[in-house]
């Protein structure tokens, strides 16, 4: 038996042996002639395609011989390169069930049972038996990458990310490496940021540098610290692990204050992506997030607008959060802008959400909304935002009677709101018609009286 496991009389090999012999003649022609032999060199390419055909079919071969049922992965039926553990305690070859989890799934497929958690154990018994079951019957383990398809990650990956992670606990230069790396891959590629759900480790040594010294902060490391929890918080497996690891969500709130604009601004886009989840709204409306994103929009900068303004909608949608944003001045600035033609379309959105406040629709009245939003409503060319000025119209009508002269003038003048009952959307027209309704009662019951 040859060093590689292959018997010497195997017809594969004797061909190997061959081509080696041939390949070894070419290349001590191609070198012995002064010019350049074409021929030759044509010949050693097709030599060394074969070998590598050669030894993929070896290979092939050779995880043909039956093997151990222990060894075999439940759901790819094939012998596990990367055997891992579930909680639930069953074995499976690391790419097949980390696909299976990124699916949604959150039960073993064998027991059934649902899991606690979705950290990946290395099954390292598992894996030596394998590694010994292959030495001895002359088979080379291939490397993991070998077969792992998109959704997959090679031990390389593991390992390099391992490493990434402890150079967050080094020097500042290290870190500094460090993060912008993460960054980088957690951007670029999807699986890398399962990883992180993989160790319940992983994401307190990310922001470790970030949680020992809020006052010395390097703006670099905590701009690519920020970035890449926004990139992790992207994957839905994530977002609740990212939310209620202690410390992120305030160091997210943190940098909404502080850092360069790009900081500021993708620390509202972790936050909007992270509450997706009801449970995480409520958490981040909790953590004192409102405020920083309000003064933020307040101060207009068009990098970060987009994304608070996304923020404030999503967060705005629970009860709690929007008194605690009218609390912190919402309105005021989400009208300041309107009024500067500023992102009007998406910020008319949470004015429509925040208009069920009651203090919310009695500063709108006081700040002149009225008047700015039926101008909006006979220039705008956006019917959802027609929509949802109508709507803020229609209960600053239910609750404040001093609007109702404002509104009956604008009808007067160019029938804005009979317009919109007969052109606007399905909302649009009922929200203008209980406004001409109302005002006609009005009208009546002063006549009768």
């Amino acid at each position: 038996m040859a060093k590689t496991g292959v018997v010497e009389g195997d017809p594969l090999t004797v061909k190997e042996m061959e081509l080696k012999r041939e390949l070894q003649r070419l290349v001590k022609v191609i070198l012995s002639q002064e010019e350049i032999n074409v021929d030759a060199i044509d010949k050693t390419q097709q030599i060394l395609l074969a070998l590598k055909e050669l030894k993929l079919k070896r290979r092939s071969s050779s995880f043909d011989l039956p093997f151990p049922e222990e060894f075999r992965c439940p759901l790819s039926k094939q012998l596990m390169r990367d055997p891992v553990m579930l909680a639930s305690g069953q074995t499976y070859d690391r790419p097949f069930i980390q696909k299976w989890l990124k699916a949604g799934n959150r039960m073993c497929p064998q027991t059934q049972q649902v899991l606690s958690h979705t950290i990946l154990t290395p099954n390292h018994l598992i894996r030596d038996m394998i590694s010994q079951w292959c030495k001895n019957n002359g088979i080379q383990m291939p490397d993991s990458v070998q077969f792992l398809n998109d959704e997959g990650l090679t031990e390389a990956d593991r390992d390099l990310f391992l490493s990434l992670l402890a150079k967050m606990s080094s020097t500042l230069s290290d870190q500094k490496v460090a993060a912008r790396e993460l960054r980088l891959l957690t951007k670029k590629m999807p699986s890398f940021r399962s990883l992180f759900g993989e160790s319940a480790d992983a994401i307190p040594q990310l922001v470790r540098p970030l949680s020992q010294s809020n006052s010395n902060v390097n703006p670099n490391l905590q701009e690519d610290i920020i970035t890449t929890l926004l990139n992790l918080s992207i994957h839905d497996n994530n977002k609740k692990l990212v939310a209620e690891t202690p410390k992120v969500i305030p160091l997210l709130v943190d940098a909404l204050r502080s850092g360069t604009i790009e900081t500021r601004s993708n620390a509202a886009a972790a936050l909007f992506t992270l509450s997706a989840l009801d449970s995480n709204k409520e958490l981040i409306g909790k953590s004192g997030a409102l405020k920083p994103l309000v003064e933020l929009l307040d101060e207009g900068n068009p990098v970060a607008m987009k994304d608070v303004a996304s923020a404030l909608f999503s967060l705005c949608i629970i009860q709690d959060n929007k008194a605690r944003a009218v609390r912190d001045g919402a309105v005021r600035a989400i009208l300041k802008k309107i009024m500067s033609n500023v992102h009007v379309d998406e910020l008319l959105a949470i004015l429509a959400m925040l208009s069920n406040n009651q203090k919310a629709v009695e500063e709108m009245g006081d700040l002149g909304a009225v008047t700015c939003l039926l101008n909006i409503i006979r220039e705008a060319s956006c019917a959802r935002s027609k929509e949802n000025c109508i709507a803020v119209l229609y209960t600053i009508c239910y609750s404040d009677r001093t609007k109702w002269k404002t509104l009956r003038d604008e009808e007067k003048t160019y029938g804005t709101i009979s317009q919109l009952a007969q052109n606007g959307t399905a909302r649009a027209k009922r929200k203008a018609n209980g406004i001409l309704d109302r005002l006609n009662r009005a009208i009546n019951l002063t006549h009768t009286a």
